[in-house]
């Protein structure tokens, strides 16, 4: 930063020099015009004045050789072009006899470039910008030119009232420091926004439409109440949209425009819309111009029916469903046009879509870029469609979705393009990958784990050909934990997975169940595919449990479990995915059932049944509706009882409404909880926004937890034990917040039994770093 102070009277008289006008040419004592004579020849040309341009580059510019004639045309050419290089400040061309003179004054070289004033806007930012740097020459025009660059800057950022000054300050070795005095001033806000020509639809229903806001106090989380030139663009066509879809086919926004105060503070934004009529659907056809042994069935593509309000988001739907349906067919370039003749006078609209097929297409070749570290092969085998094979837009959707499933890219973008004939198409494949090596430090707070710590290393992308390697400790006041995972996605350059987990696990029950159990074991995997989205998985699992830690008034049937047992099984499970998204789903379902039995070795012999299921539909697209259900059993073998470690525990995240092993059997006289042989859960649970800026990531839910769990193979006195229906039904707010997701459940169960345990508030924190 430099002190306006010392920016001399010297520095500004050359600044005010280098702004004046220059004559062509110049005269001086004892020498004469170098145009003054248009015949004589050039004997020698001097350069003086140069201190960093060498004299021969001047010349270079210059154009002029000795022998050339003293021509007015060449010298005046010869002049522009020096002062076109942007180096001079000033050129002076004189002539003492046959020797022509070039006197010139270097514009200065800026030493460092400064701002000053710049407190709400970074100083790279600012440099990013503008085209004079350290170290390049000094030029008035370029100056200006900055200044107006800052200036737009600042108006991008709804600064309107700011101030640039350029200032120079005066080095030596004809260097200079350039300062940049920026007067910011306040945000200008949109104060009031006016919508003129709406009769249909009042003012307040078109402001919740577009994304500017107009300003409030309370708006202090969001940018949308400051003006923005491009957001009101975009919102003249949420406008369109918005009408559109409400079937006012001719809707115009005939102007949009911005009324900046008199201090330059607040905008005033006006709206011209002309609505038009809204129009009911007559006729609504197809023109197929397919072979007609190539009709495909529309009707549930088409889901605009004669009679309905014109709906434009209804017809792109349509669209995009009758394209896909094409696609599936090899139709990979498919032209379907809506056409809309509209009859203003009964306010009908006759809807047809037009359908001009391509050639069926075949897959030329996969294109695949952007991939850094992640081998080709990696992306390529989650393709379902192969160079060759016809063109399919299902599988084509389906293969996108399964490399965005990976997790190795931040981005995907699948496109095809014509190929080299009319019947071939090149799909590419463009990715951006993101880091997939991870140490991750976590910290949290449940009502289930009490505060909890994580540490973990892992790399989802071994040596970019996806192998996944993993290792993870946890440590809360009821868990400790320690695992070691690896897994090859593609094992014996098959589409089989296989890996293998090593773990050690401390859980404190003592509070629900009065005991402690402490686990270790190996786990061996492999999984296949049966069908597109159904897999069955096989894996062997022996581990060794000790339960220990027993309180001397816990329940007899706990302490009758006191000691070590070891349970190696064999289970196996069918998988189907139908989701859009296996980490976030807003549609789609999925179902898993799982079947283990344990009695090749140690001494636990049971069967263990248990099914999975989620459904999620979006009620619109920020409103999510799901349903999720699970149930499983297990008995014990040869006349054997099931362990404790080995029953259900239900109850917190898994049944909301009641505590950690909250219901299900139970010893009265200690409460302790038994656990259970048998369950069955349902969960309906709608998500949906709050009404507040996106940003925020706040989103409410509503749920209902239904279920049951019973049946224990401990009998004696003081066992609670009913297979009656419990229920419990809640609000939840989920914020993902910048600290980590947040959840927190208010629920109250309504039927339960007097023996459960109820828990009406449930909170969980946590975040990595």
């Amino acid at each position: 930063m430099f002190s306006r102070s010392i920016v001399s009277t010297a520095v500004w008289a050359v600044l005010l020099a280098s702004m004046a006008p220059v004559p062509a040419i110049a005269q001086s004592a004892g020498s004469e015009p170098a145009s003054s004579a248009s015949s004589g020849i050039i004997g020698d040309i001097k350069v003086e004045g140069n201190q960093r341009i060498e004299a021969r580059t001047i010349r270079t510019y210059l154009n002029l050789t000795p022998g050339q004639g003293f021509n007015q045309n060449d010298i005046n050419n010869g002049l522009k072009n020096l002062y076109s290089t942007g180096f001079f400040a000033d050129i002076k061309l004189l002539r003492q006899g046959s020797t022509l003179i070039v006197q010139v004054v270097e514009n200065p070289v800026i030493n460092q470039v400064a701002f000053e004033g710049n407190d709400h806007m970074e100083t790279t930012d600012l440099e990013k910008e503008i085209e004079l740097q350290a170290r390049s020459i000094y030029a008035q025009d370029k100056v200006q030119s900055d200044v107006q660059r800052i200036l737009n800057i600042y108006r991008r950022s709804g600064r309107y009232n700011a101030v640039v000054e350029p200032k120079l300050i005066k080095q030596d070795q004809n260097r200079v420091d350039l300062v940049y005095e920026i007067t910011e001033g306040p945000v200008a806000r949109v104060e009031k926004i006016t919508f003129i020509g709406n009769e249909n639809y009042d003012n307040d229903t078109l402001r919740k439409t577009i994304r500017t806001e107009e300003s409030d106090w309370y708006k202090l989380l969001t940018d949308n109440d400051k003006y923005d030139p491009d957001r009101l663009q975009f919102d003249q066509e949420l406008l369109r949209r918005f009408y559109l879809s409400e079937g006012y086919a001719d809707f115009q926004v005939k102007s949009a425009n911005a009324e900046l105060s008199a201090d330059k503070e607040s905008f005033y934004v006006t709206i011209v819309v002309d609505e038009g009529p809204q129009y009911t659907l007559g006729d609504v056809k197809v023109s197929n111009q397919l072979k007609s042994t190539e009709q495909p069935d529309f009707s549930e593509a088409i889901i605009t029916h004669a009679g309905d309000t014109y709906n434009a988001n209804d017809v792109d739907t349509t669209v995009d469903a009758m394209t896909d349906e094409l696609g599936n067919r090899g139709y990979a370039f498919v032209d379907i046009q809506p056409k809309l003749e509209r009859h203003k006078e009964t306010k009908i609209a006759d809807l047809t879509y037009v359908i001009k097929p391509g050639p069926r297409v075949y897959v030329e070749r996969i294109n695949i870029t952007g991939n850094v570290r992640t081998l080709d092969e990696v992306v390529r085998r989650e393709f379902r469609l192969t160079e060759g094979d016809p063109y399919n837009t299902s599988k084509l959707q389906r293969s996108e979705q399964r490399v965005n499933n990976l997790g190795f890219f931040e981005k995907v973008e699948v496109k095809n393009e014509q190929g080299s004939a009319p019947d071939k198409t090149v799909v590419n494949v463009d990715v951006k990958e993101k880091s997939t090596g991870e140490v991750n430090l976590g910290a949290g707070y449940s009502t289930v784990d009490g505060v909890l710590g994580q540490i973990g290393v892992s790399e989802r992308n071994l040596l970019g050909i996806g192998q996944d390697l993993r290792t993870n400790f946890t440590l809360s006041s009821r868990r400790r934990q320690a695992q070691l995972s690896f897994t090859e996605p593609y094992f014996l350059d098959r589409e089989l997975s296989a890996g293998a987990d090593v773990y050690r696990q401390y859980t404190d029950f003592t509070d629900v169940s009065g005991f402690v159990n402490d686990a270790k074991g190996i786990n061996l995997r492999t999984k296949y595919t049966l069908l597109e989205k159904l897999q069955h998985s096989v894996y062997y699992s022996l581990r060794k449990n000790v339960i220990k830690d027993v309180p001397l008034d816990a329940s007899r049937y706990i302490r009758d479990q006191i000691g070590t047992n070891t349970t190696s099984l064999v289970g196996h499970a069918f998988t189907y995915d139908d989701r859009d998204n296996k980490f976030s789903p807003n549609k789609g379902y999925f179902a898993s059932f799982t079947q283990e039995a344990a009695g090749l070795g140690g001494n636990n012999k049971f069967l263990r049944h248990e099914v999975k299921t989620s459904y999620y539909h979006p009620i619109t697209p920020k409103w999510i509706f799901s349903v999720l259900g699970s149930g499983g059993y297990i008995y014990g073998l040869t006349g054997q009882n099931v362990r404790i470690n080995d029953r259900f525990f239900i109850g917190g995240d898994d049944f909301r409404g009641f505590e950690v092993a909250g219901i299900g059997p139970r010893d009265t006289s200690t409460s302790d909880s038994l656990g259970g042989n048998a369950y069955y859960v349902g969960t309906i649970e709608t998500r949906f926004p709050l009404g507040l800026p996106e940003e925020l990531g706040l989103t409410g839910a509503l749920f209902t937890d239904a279920g049951s769990l019973f049946e224990t193979d401990d009998r004696g006195p003081n066992i609670a034990s009913q297979n009656s229906l419990r229920v419990a039904s809640g609000f939840g707010l989920i914020w993902t917040s910048p600290f980590g997701p947040i959840r927190i459940d208010l629920s109250y169960p309504y039927i339960k039994e007097k023996f459960d345990r109820p828990e009406n508030l449930r909170f969980s924190f946590g975040t990595r770093f």
